[in-house]
């Protein structure tokens, strides 16, 4: 690299912890609890990701996710210029605030700017308001440094696929289409690929345990999944969430639990049904059975591969 390169790079809590230096433009895009196995507790967890702005400059940059409590609240120890991104559909008496105005925000099915709408979702290859508020942050972060017309942002967008791991289409089979999701590590991201789809969802789920709760995911599986695999470390936690749950609302789904990847495979060719989207994400880290995520997703995608 040269001084005059453009790097951007992603930080864990982990590299984060007691950096004295932090970069010229920062980017938070949401926390929630993770790594509480090797932190002392989520507040030590969260003070660790501050460390990516705490030595920032009046000259400096902050790009925030408004739609999150404990990220937005972040601004007011910003040294610098504060930029926000937000989900406005979720809160539509947000769209009319001034600190809004100049940034790009996602609203319904376009990501608009200055309340111009500069890119249609729909037209896009990846799913999920994530995907869409992540192009939000990352336009935000690059405004004054890229000369690209908004008008321009769409065709660039367009073509872009989602990377491997994440959301990542691996085939369709009778009907059913197979997606690998293994970098989905905490309950949260897990959320957000559920909420990725409208059709009927069997997910996979389970892996490695990392202290962290799955209350969060009970209801959305309730409510919008089909079928549910459990597999690994913390597929009777996540079981057991759920159940608690289902015996409070009277919701219930089949839920299989299996010992092993393969066998998750095999039920999931057994119980799916034209239509419907077989989402393999964990909501768990991968250290139990696999080195590491990737090594699980690739595993997957080849069991998919030879059905």
């Amino acid at each position: 690299m040269k001084k005059s390169d453009l790097v951007v790079l992603e930080l864990s809590s982990f590299q984060l912890m007691n950096m004295k230096f932090s970069p010229h433009i920062a980017v938070i895009t949401n926390i929630s609890p993770d790594h509480l196995d090797i932190h002392g507790s989520y507040e030590e967890y969260i003070h660790a990701k501050t460390f990516i702005f705490q030595n920032q400059t009046k000259k400096d940059i902050l790009v925030l996710n408004a739609d999150d409590k404990i990220v937005t609240n972040f601004s007011k120890d910003a040294k610098g210029e504060v930029r926000h991104f937000k989900n406005t559909s979720l809160d539509l008496t947000t769209s009319k605030e001034k600190y809004l105005e100049k940034n790009y925000i996602l609203n319904k099915n376009y990501i608009e700017y200055a309340g111009e709408k500069i890119i249609d979702t729909r037209n896009l290859l990846l799913k999920g308001d994530h995907n869409y508020l992540n192009i939000c942050a990352a336009l935000n972060a690059i405004k004054d440094y890229i000369n690209v017309p908004n008008s321009s942002l769409e065709d660039i967008l367009k073509d872009i696929k989602s990377v491997a791991h994440r959301l990542e289409f691996v085939r369709e089979i009778n009907g059913v289409k197979w997606y690998n999701d293994s970098a989905s590590t905490t309950p949260d991201k897990t959320l957000a690929g559920i909420h990725a789809f409208s059709e009927k969802i069997i997910l996979i789920a389970g892996g490695y345990d990392k202290n962290i709760s799955y209350k969060p995911l009970a209801e959305p599986i309730l409510e919008h999944v089909s079928k549910l695999i459990l597999f690994g470390n913390t597929k009777t936690k996540i079981y057991e969430e759920v159940m608690k749950l289902s015996k409070e609302t009277g919701k219930n789904i089949p839920i299989y639990v299996m010992d092993t990847l393969e066998e998750v495979i095999v039920i999931a060719k057994e119980v799916s049904e034209p239509g419907e989207v077989v989402l393999f994400s964990p909501a768990s880290a991968s250290f139990d059975m696999f080195k590491n995520a990737y090594q699980r997703g690739d595993l997957f995608k080849k069991l998919v591969e030879k059905i």
